[in-house]
């Protein structure tokens, strides 16, 4: 049966939103602090979400290639499903960054185990396609 993906289609651009939410807030940051562009440091309301963007787009690297292989090596429903618990740790660590720091655990591995499971899925089930089924 073919997979449309329209699923995971959707939880892509709810991710990339999801970033974009993050680079807006930079910009609250910017006005609240008082610092302007191109400063990266003086104030640790911006630091935090100068340091949530940055840490969100090394992880995008990793969870989106990771989503679409999953979806295409195994199911797209399950794909999405883990997509938006991504989403949901991604936003849990944001706002608990933002807030402190040492607030950020539980969102980080909230997103880093769905992470985990789309890109250890879509690597056993590649491996398995290739040496068992051999193409």
């Amino acid at each position: 049966m073919h997979q449309s993906h329209a699923l995971v289609a959707i939880v892509t651009l709810v991710s990339l939103l999801v970033y974009a939410w993050m680079i807006f807030r930079i910009g609250g940051a910017r006005r609240r602090s008082g610092i302007d562009a191109p400063a990266m440091t003086g104030h640790p309301e911006l630091e935090r979400h100068l340091r949530v963007q940055a840490n969100t787009v090394e992880w995008l690297v990793i969870y989106l290639p990771s989503l679409w292989l999953f979806a295409i090596y195994w199911n797209d429903l399950i794909a999405a499903a883990l997509g938006v618990v991504w989403i949901i740790g991604r936003i849990v660590y944001a706002l608990g960054y933002a807030a402190d720091p040492k607030k950020r655990e539980v969102g980080f591995i909230i997103q880093a185990l769905a992470t985990a499971v789309l890109l250890f899925g879509a690597l056993g089930r590649a491996v398995y396609v290739l040496v068992v089924i051999g193409n």
